[in-house]
């Protein structure tokens, strides 16, 4: 145990040549925060806080999209873009006109739709007829039955070919209009005016505005203190110090290292902001233990002796040096999983002195 003045810090700090400080601290001050003062020596201290939000470290990341995000659309029927609405890169409401597209199989569907309610009625008419009789005994039931199933199959053709016309949105030329399902922002705009559409790939791609994710990429270092649930926030250069920050979590952390980048690939949901778009790339900041799963102090109060991370603990009038597990440093703090409690009390100061003096 080190006794702050009368045996160790002081005659140690003497032997070094140090000069000593006479000021008197305010007594009004918390202990915690304070100097605990001894002859001719003010060591400083702090108290061990509850981490929240200590940033663990930066790391590179890519802005990307959910997968829910994109939204393609397509042509029910082959036909040809007589007229496109839109251009790529344009914000777009629900529902919204992206092309007029005409198509000859549509014109097809009102003929079925026609055929298929003509045969329902003879269906209905047979069905009635042959259950009448049935019932009277003048024909057998399976015929009857029969006839039954032959109305289910009527009903079934003109009701698909029902669902097929309202699919199609088409007017009597065979015109249909192809609409945005979501709102958002046109991210791909492939066909021009007088191309066909509805034999390859979709024509248009809807991306959503929302929410954003950040793939990112955590050195070995990293690796085993970065669990899903922690807070990060995107940096942009020239952003607005003003402006609220670009805050999200950690969604998925990677079970194993890649072996050509010695990195693991992490994933973040982020929100939307002016200045974010898919494909870019971004710097991350990373914050660490969360309420309840450690504490935090000055990087200044720890130290390496023994081969383990060391802080020393105010015991009255007195310093007792404690073995710590250190699991983050960064931003002029150091983030502690074991050996110390929240309110505990630690030097930040003259941290060589004491070490050596411990040593004695």
């Amino acid at each position: 145990m080190i006794r702050k003045a009368h045996s160790l810090v002081l005659p140690a700090l003497l032997a070094l040549g140090l000069p000593a400080c006479s000021e008197t601290p305010d007594s009004s001050a918390p202990e915690a925060e304070g100097a605990q003062e001894s002859p001719g020596l003010a060591i400083e201290n702090a108290a061990a806080e509850v981490a929240s939000g200590v940033p663990l470290g930066s790391v590179p990341g890519r802005i990307t999209l959910p997968p829910e995000a994109r939204h393609a659309v397509t042509s029910p029927f082959p036909g040809a873009a007589i007229r496109i609405y839109v251009i790529e890169g344009q914000p777009v409401r629900q529902g919204a006109p992206l092309a007029l597209v005409r198509a000859t199989e549509p014109v097809s569907i009102s003929g079925d739709i026609a055929r298929a309610r003509a045969e329902l009625g003879v269906a209905e008419s047979q069905a009635a007829r042959l259950a009448d009789l049935a019932s009277e005994g003048v024909v057998a039931q399976a015929r009857a039955d029969e006839a039954n199933a032959r109305l289910e199959q009527a009903r079934a053709t003109l009701a698909e070919a029902q669902r097929m016309a309202a699919m199609s949105g088409t007017g009597p030329d065979g015109t249909m209009t192809l609409r945005a399902p979501i709102s958002g922002r046109m991210a791909h705009v492939g066909i021009d005016t007088g191309e066909m559409v509805g034999e390859g790939p979709a024509p248009f791609i809807v991306e959503a505005s929302g929410p954003l994710r950040v793939e990112l990429q955590l050195p070995e270092r990293l690796a085993r203190q970065v669990r899903p649930g922690m807070a990060v926030e995107v940096q942009l250069p020239g952003r607005d110090t003003s402006a609220p920050p670009i805050a999200g979590q950690i969604m998925t952390v990677a079970p194993s290292i890649e072996m050509d980048t010695r990195s693991v690939m992490a994933t973040a949901s982020i929100s939307a902001a002016p200045g974010l778009v898919a494909g870019q790339n971004v710097m991350v900041v990373i914050s660490g233990a969360t309420a309840g799963e450690g504490v935090s102090v000055p990087s200044a109060a720890v130290t390496r002796f023994d081969g383990e991370d060391h802080v020393f603990v105010a015991d009255g009038d007195s310093y007792v040096p404690r073995a710590v597990q250190v699991v983050a440093n960064a931003g002029g703090r150091a983030v502690i999983a074991e050996g110390l409690a929240a309110g505990e009390v630690v030097a930040t100061s003259f941290i060589a002195e004491l070490k050596a003096a411990s040593a004695e």
